[in-house]
């Protein structure tokens, strides 16, 4: 790390810490209610925590939303911060309405049939927006713009790929917008939803509410745009408004446990990366150490960073694993309706198990046309050059599409290294098996020194020393080039820090 990140960075965390000391903007034991929940059940009771707003009338003057709006979107300089276009105006007299913008609703009242309800009111779903632009999305659904109509340098408007208009914000604001939107979808879970665009992103009931198209996007984009510290901002404002939160902001990674590949996992927020200050209650506190997801990829998504190995190949500039944008990594050796002999491995990025108790991986796959794969295919730990075949997987039967869970394998015998996990393909001239990953996941536990257990002090890390920079939900990054709230570990001390 270069020193002069090093002194910006030590300089954000005097800033950060004795201000977050002061000012713990949570309500103590406010999230007790989610722990030990999942999936959709999870999701409602986010919903009866949320779903009561001490909203503010809507328009102009005292006690209406431009008076919100000059509390929770105005700069230090006096600027309207529009998330929609790149203009510059600015705010005159509090509560007055600002020349050439308009109230912008995330979700139109369109959607929910036009009631003045407290939807329409609600401050998370209202920005200050530049006129034309905000006409130009009409009540379009947020999503990819793949044929573009209208740019105006912020915000595109136009068809996705699945042929609806939508609109799509600046990849700046991406993650806030996608954590409204959830937020939005889970507040007003019971609203009974009309009209084309309101059913192209939503369905009716209480779970998920999103249509699936949306929330993986949104997932992706939340991800991609991290919370930052306008966005912690905005949220204690408007919570000083309202009375209540959004919680997506609060938990980064609370999306995954909602809609994601943490479905399956109950929540506890006592233990769970968080944006804000915040203390558990409303029970016995859970002195068991911290698990934190050290690898957790979507491979629909993307590569995942895996590369591949390839020992036998059917012929020259042939690829053995390829990705799909609906299965994941894709094994084969098929092709031209004949099998051929292939060896090949997909190996995932180094993953540092260092400071770590224990591990389990996960993954998400499914075999056809395998006999047996348990003993054709393999999935092995490459650690100091030595390569370990993995027992304990539950194994697809090998005769179907149907995806698998793996099951949690314990790796502990590999804490305190720096690993990769290889996805060992064989086929032969008589069996080419098709084996699809879609997603995978790494866990570890450590003691509570972790990265969930922040520290409140002043006394920040050493940058002469090695240290790790993660981002609230637990990945691993490089903080020179990363922008917004990063967690520094070092040395089992851990610090929160905003660049």
């Amino acid at each position: 790390m270069k020193m002069n990140y090093a002194k910006k960075t030590v300089a954000a965390l005097f800033m950060l810490l004795i201000g977050g000391a002061l000012h713990a903007q949570i309500p103590e034991g406010y999230y007790a209610s989610l722990k030990g929940k999942k999936g959709a059940a999870l999701k409602t009771a986010i919903h009866e925590l949320i779903k009561d707003a001490d909203v503010l009338s809507y328009g102009s003057g005292s006690g209406h939303t431009w008076e919100g709006f000059y509390t929770t979107d105005r700069d230090d300089d006096g600027s309207v911060i529009d998330r929609y276009s790149n203009d510059k105006r600015y705010f005159g007299k509090k509560g007055a309405v600002v020349s050439g913008m308009n109230i912008e609703h995330s979700f139109p009242k369109s959607w929910w049939g036009g009631s003045t309800v407290q939807a329409y009111k609600d401050l998370y779903n209202l920005m200050p927006c530049e006129q034309k632009i905000n006409s130009s999305k009409s009540n379009y659904p947020m999503g990819k713009v793949t044929n573009v109509k209208t740019d105006n340098g912020c915000t595109r408007i136009g068809t996705g790929s699945n042929g609806y208009q939508l609109w799509e914000p600046a990849d700046k604001w991406k993650g806030d917008f996608a954590r409204g939107y959830m937020y939005m979808a889970t507040a007003y879970q019971d609203y009974s939803w009309s009209g084309t665009q309101a059913l192209q992103i939503l369905q009716q009931g209480a779970y998920p509410t999103l249509q699936k198209w949306a929330y993986t996007l949104y997932i992706e984009w939340a991800k991609a745009d991290g919370v930052d510290e306008m966005e912690v901002k905005r949220n204690n404002e408007v919570s000083k408004i309202q009375g209540n939160r959004n919680p997506y902001v609060d938990f980064p990674n609370l999306m995954q446990y909602v809609w994601g590949d943490s479905v399956d996992y109950a929540f506890d927020p006592d233990k769970t990366i968080c944006s804000e200050n915040y203390k558990g209650g409303g029970s016995t506190p859970d002195p068991s150490p911290t698990e934190t997801i050290v690898f957790d990829e979507d491979f629909t998504l993307g590569t995942g960073g895996c590369t591949t190995v390839n020992t036998l190949l059917p012929k020259e500039g042939f690829e053995v694993w390829k990705t799909d944008n609906q299965f994941g990594w894709k094994g084969s050796a098929y092709y031209s309706n004949a099998q051929h002999a292939a060896d090949a491995t997909l190996l995932t990025p180094e993953i540092d198990l260092t400071g770590y108790n224990s591990a389990t991986l996960w993954f998400n796959h499914a075999v056809n046309f395998c006999a047996s794969p348990s003993t054709t295919l393999s999935v092995e730990i490459v650690c100091n050059g030595e390569t370990t075949v993995l027992s304990g997987i539950a194994w697809p039967a090998g005769n179907t599409w149907t995806f698998k869970e793996s099951g949690d394998i314990d790796i502990s015998r590999f804490v305190g290294k720096k690993i990769q996990i290889g996805f060992h393909y064989r086929s032969t001239d008589t069996e080419s098996a098709t084996w699809e990953i879609k997603a995978m996941q790494v866990r570890a536990i450590t003691d509570p020194a972790g990265i969930n257990n922040v520290r409140t002090e002043t006394a920040g890390p050493d940058f002469s020393r090695h240290f790790e920079t993660f981002t609230p939900d637990g990945r691993r990054i490089d903080a020179a080039t990363h922008r917004g709230m990063i967690i520094i570990r070092q040395d089992g001390r851990t610090w929160k820090v905003v660049r």
